[in-house]
């Protein structure tokens, strides 16, 4: 059996029945069948409920005339958020803010979880759980892509498409720049990955470890530096996105 959390230890006692019964209708065999929830996905639940509890309560709460110190903080990365997007993507970004600031919402607080006595921050974790913002993230911008250019789209994989170009040079160009195009799209999910997850998991040993030898003073440092890099790493991915949506969404390629 695998180390469990407290939680993770809760939920498979309750669901652990249903889970692998639904994993393998999905011919998905669990290497556990009486644990097969792991660490990270009960810890992206806790992220879940903190992410749908918190929005329930700022939507409650929200008020034009004396809006409170809640609304300010989500108002505040709103405006940040869409401010950016104008900036590298263009008037038209407003659309994309929604999505961008779910994303940071939800790797920002599973960056932060590790913080709290007896969990864990699920992105440094597991590789599954950055993989699934990184795979989130590339279907997000390719779907805008293809929702902004339509079936044009396609182009943007074949190289330059220059006019003045002739033919001759066009078709063999674009058979060469497809697979290079693919290959480069599809590295951009295992940057994104790599970047968060080994930036995390160093951050969460490093903390553990100087916990572990002195458990006073000197750690607390490492957790602040731990909260520096929740929040640049945050910031890094949805940058990332956005920076590959205004490449989709672009009018000329």
């Amino acid at each position: 059996m695998p180390e469990q959390l407290w939680l993770t230890q809760l939920l498979n006692h309750a669901c652990a029945g249903p889970v692998t019964a639904l994993l393998r209708a999905l011919h998905m065999e669990p290497k556990y069948p009486q644990a097969p929830i792991t660490n990270a996905v009960a810890m992206e639940v806790v992220v879940f409920a903190v992410l749908l509890i918190v929005f329930l309560l700022v939507r409650s709460s929200l008020s034009v005339d004396r809006p409170g110190a809640m609304q300010h903080i989500f108002e505040g990365m709103h405006g940040f958020i869409e401010g950016q997007s104008q900036e590298i993507i263009g008037h038209h970004s407003e659309g994309f803010t929604p999505f961008l600031v779910a994303l940071g919402f939800f790797i920002l607080i599973s960056n932060l979880l590790g913080l709290v006595p007896g969990f864990e921050s699920p992105t440094g974790a597991s590789p599954t759980v950055p993989l699934g913002c990184a795979v989130c993230a590339f279907i997000y911008y390719q779907a805008q892509g293809f929702k902004k250019q339509g079936a044009h789209y396609i182009l943007h994989f074949l190289g330059p498409s220059d006019p003045s170009m002739s033919w001759v040079i066009r078709i063999p160009l674009a058979i060469l720049m497809l697979p290079i195009e693919l290959i480069s799209h599809l590295a951009r999910m295992l940057s994104l990955t790599v970047r968060l997850f080994a930036n995390m998991f160093a951050g969460d040993m490093v903390t553990w470890v100087f916990f572990s030898l002195i458990p006073m003073g000197v750690p607390v440092l490492f957790l602040g530096l731990h909260i520096g890099v929740s929040f640049l790493q945050t910031y890094i991915f949805v940058l990332l996105t956005t920076v590959y949506l205004q490449g989709a969404v672009a009018e000329e390629h």
